[in-house]
């Protein structure tokens, strides 16, 4: 049900766009039906991407496609945007209407600046943003701990090994003492990641990794993303604890499994050292139900799935969604951070929001 109304939502906005299309650029028929033939092509490779497909093309067809598709979607809904807002001002008389009609300007001045802006998303999303967290605590710590953590790394036929080791870097220079990753390493399929060879990059990593699964996890299959995991060195923790330098490490499954464990039977099978709790930090995905975190008493929720809408306006609608969309939070004694993600799912734009990683110093109060 879902996957045909995100399918039937781009196709209604594609006959919006072209109706507009059509009419804005009547005076030039050859340029006119050259824009008609093109948005029908992108059409066929957005079902190809959709259809599962992708992993039967060669690798560099595939990564074309992929990346063709996806940027397809979002330049179509910054054009609808922009026609919608059009359409109003010309209903309360704001807009003349020659200037939707065979007008070779507004065409012009809508290419020049949706160009601007998807040109500006490109350079935002390369630009890794740094997040400091400093989190303190009464609880015994061996030592202060500098944590780089980070989500949605979305590699796939997008974001490829290049990109990939330029993030390595950027985690080492924090010269941290644990990397912890909240799901989402992997976009749609592993294919990409082991015809690359990506799991020999995070070898590099100089910290010990754990991560939990997210949900695209699932899409790409969930035994096949678990064996990366394996190959990369990464301690995948699936509704599982692990003890790590006098820390408490929770990793949940991810929703998309409706057997996953609740969390306080997690935590009952996690003994606690010297009778008192150690600083516990929960890795889970997407960030629902934050309260159970809270009645759990678990100091630090790390989790990203959102993306915070990677692009604007969608950012508001995540905020609706979710109690905590991006950024810090906090309940009660419970401390949250929902990441926007490291990488990004599909098109590599970035508008009104961000691309980071979070870096969190761990200390006594």
């Amino acid at each position: 049900m879902w996957i045909f109304i995100f399918l039937l939502l781009p196709l209604a906005g594609v006959g919006y766009a072209l109706w507009h299309v059509y009419t804005l650029l009547s005076m030039i028929p050859w340029l006119r039906w050259m824009v008609i033939a093109l948005c029908i092509v992108l059409i066929g490779l957005m079902f190809v991407t959709f259809s599962g497909q992708l992993d039967r093309l060669p690798m560099p067809v595939a990564q074309v496609v992929y990346q063709v598709s996806i940027s397809f979607l979002f330049i179509l809904l910054y054009v609808v945007m922009a026609f919608l807002v059009l359409d109003a001002g010309r209903l309360a008389g704001l807009v003349p209407r020659s200037w939707l009609y065979a007008n070779g300007y507004t065409a012009i001045g809508l290419t020049v600046v949706l160009t601007a802006i998807f040109v500006y998303g490109n350079i935002h999303y390369n630009n890794k943003v740094r997040a400091r967290v400093t989190l303190t605590t009464a609880k015994p710590l061996e030592r202060p701990l500098r944590i780089v953590m980070l989500s949605d790394l979305h590699l796939g036929y997008h974001n490829g090994r290049h990109e990939l080791a330029r993030w390595i870097d950027l985690i080492n220079a924090e010269h941290p003492d644990l990397v912890l990753i909240g799901g989402d390493i992997i976009d749609i399929s592993v294919r990409p990641l082991i015809y690359e060879g990506m799991a020999q990059e995070f070898h590099r990593l100089k910290a010990p990794v754990y991560a939990c699964l997210g949900n695209h996890e699932y899409y790409s299959g969930d035994s096949r993303a678990q064996q990366f995991y394996h190959d990369a060195g990464i301690t995948l923790l699936r509704d599982s604890v692990a003890q790590v330098m006098g820390l408490r490490i929770v990793g949940r499954d991810d929703r998309s499994n409706p057997h996953r464990r609740a969390l306080g039977a997690l935590l009952r099978d996690s003994a606690d050292t010297g009778g008192q709790r150690p600083y516990t930090i929960l890795l889970d995905h997407q960030p629902y139900h934050l309260e159970q975190a809270q009645r759990a008493g678990i100091d630090f929720q790390f989790s990203g799935h959102t993306h915070y809408g990677q692009v604007w306006p969608a950012s508001w609608i995540t905020r609706l969604l979710y109690e905590d969309a991006f950024g810090p939070w906090q309940r009660g004694q419970t401390r949250y951070y929902v990441s926007s993600g490291m990488g990004i799912w599909g098109a590599k734009f970035r508008i009104g929001t961000q691309s980071e990683y979070v870096v969190a110093d761990l200390r006594h109060e």
